[in-house]
């Protein structure tokens, strides 16, 4: 088990990491899924063998309660479907905290149910927020959970210039999954959570 990393100079990393994400040139994008809530792109990851994905979605509300349905709290649990888990293992300063969190398999257990510790750090971002997270190889893996592995990633939300009362969300994911799991299925399993979790986020924030 690995000591908890110096979090400032992690989550100044991890800040400036997303935020290069976030200048990649559209043409560098391809289309992977398109639905009315949301559009998810995809590129080669540079940190692993796998995509980095994108996802972008105009959602009605104010940044900050967008936000705080999304990063480590009490909102997120009651409303991702498939989060199925989560506990704050360990709290910083400034927004900083370590939780662990369990997934529900997918299609059709195909993927096994996942298990994750991520640092996770909230801060703003031009107008709005930003919030953002990598896993971090701590604690006990626990019986019956695959533990997979987070590389950078993170949701921007910033107020829509003329319509302050909606957001614009985009969120970078570049999940590695581990365990045996064919390639095809991570990518199927990837555009489809990614597309559903801003539809269910809407649902969420109405209620």
């Amino acid at each position: 088990m690995d000591l908890l990393p110096d979090s400032a100079p992690l989550a100044t990393k991890l800040r400036n990491t997303l935020v290069q994400y976030h200048s990649i040139a559209d043409s560098e994008w391809r289309v992977a899924k398109k639905t009315k809530d949301a559009t998810v792109w995809r590129k080669p990851s540079e940190e692993f063998s796998g995509y980095l994905y994108k996802a972008q979605g105009v959602v009605e509300d104010v940044t900050n309660r967008i936000v705080d349905h999304i990063r480590p709290g009490p909102y997120r649990l009651d409303w991702d479907s498939l989060m199925t888990s989560m506990d704050i293992m360990e709290t910083f300063e400034e927004n900083c905290c370590v939780m662990r969190y369990t997934t529900a398999g997918q299609l059709w257990n195909i993927i096994a149910p996942r298990e994750f510790v991520d640092f996770s750090y909230t801060t703003s971002y031009e107008d709005g927020l930003l919030s953002c997270g990598i896993s971090l190889d701590y604690g006990e893996v626990r019986p019956n959970f695959v533990r997979g592995f987070n590389h950078p990633c993170g949701w921007f939300c910033v107020p829509l210039k003329d319509y302050p009362s909606h957001s614009l969300l985009t969120g970078y994911i570049q999940t590695e999954l581990r365990g045996m799991l064919p390639q095809s299925a991570v990518d199927t399993a990837m555009s489809s959570t990614l597309a559903n979790f801003y539809s269910d986020l809407k649902k969420a924030l109405k209620t």
